[in-house]
């Protein structure tokens, strides 16, 4: 386990060597320890190195390793369904992955019965793949308003984004660039649940140049863990 404490060093180091050459130098950058088809070992192994955040892809894998992890704070960042939201409302500190109205009714719902806000993010679809989830982005500023009117138990902390995967990631600058803009228009709105900290884009592929277009939260699986071993 000791190369995951490592890549976590290296990470962190190579994280303020970018953020001491940008204009803002006082910007922080949230690492996200991405733990899907992880071990309990594992992600502990990466708790005991300073990591403070981990995020889930999968409802099920929340609930088979929830015991067994350190204390941490957990983070939904794959696709939810409605009939999930139930089985880890009272888990997660953050649901990454909000794209539609009716998984955030679900959600409110669910947070209202808990006594708890939950906080979320807007999960962006800037390149319109057809493959990925996420609203397209002309359609997230209405979302906003109506999570906004009719969801009083959340609070709505920023957006996410998974870019396109490029082999060279200066082809994806651009599309890192606009999240970032609607970011910055997004957290002008004045609303006493809206309150953007987060701009949740970069992963273990690109996360360099997400960082320089203004990215604060990175979730970065392969670059700690290394390789998935998936199950044959």
């Amino acid at each position: 386990m000791g190369h995951i404490a490592e890549n976590i060093k290296e990470l962190s180091e190579r994280i303020g060597a970018i953020t001491s050459k940008m204009r803002d130098q006082g910007q922080s950058v949230l690492l996200v320890a991405v733990t899907k088809t992880r071990t309990p070992m594992e992600i502990n192994a990466a708790i005991d190195a300073g990591i403070t955040d981990i995020g889930e892809n999968k409802v099920q894998e929340i609930l088979d390793k929830y015991d067994m992890v350190k204390p941490v704070r957990w983070h939904m960042i794959g696709h939810l369904q409605t009939n999930k939201v139930k089985y880890i409302i009272d888990k997660v500190k953050m649901i990454q992955s909000v794209d539609t109205f009716k998984l955030a009714c679900e959600i409110d719902k669910r947070a209202g019965q808990a006594g708890i806000i939950m906080d979320i993010l807007v999960q962006i679809n800037e390149a319109n793949e057809e493959t990925k989830f996420g609203i397209a982005a002309g359609a997230s500023e209405d979302l906003i308003h109506q999570i906004l009117d009719g969801c009083p138990h959340i609070r709505i902390k920023g957006l996410m984004f998974i870019a396109p995967f490029e082999n060279n990631p200066e082809e994806v600058r651009d599309y890192f660039k606009r999240v970032h803009q609607q970011y910055e228009t997004f957290s002008r709105i004045a609303h006493q649940n809206l309150s953007f900290e987060h701009l949740s884009m970069g992963m273990s592929q690109d996360y360099e140049v997400a960082i320089t277009e203004g990215s604060n939260l990175i979730r970065i699986g392969t670059a700690i863990f290394g390789d998935r071993n998936y199950p044959q």
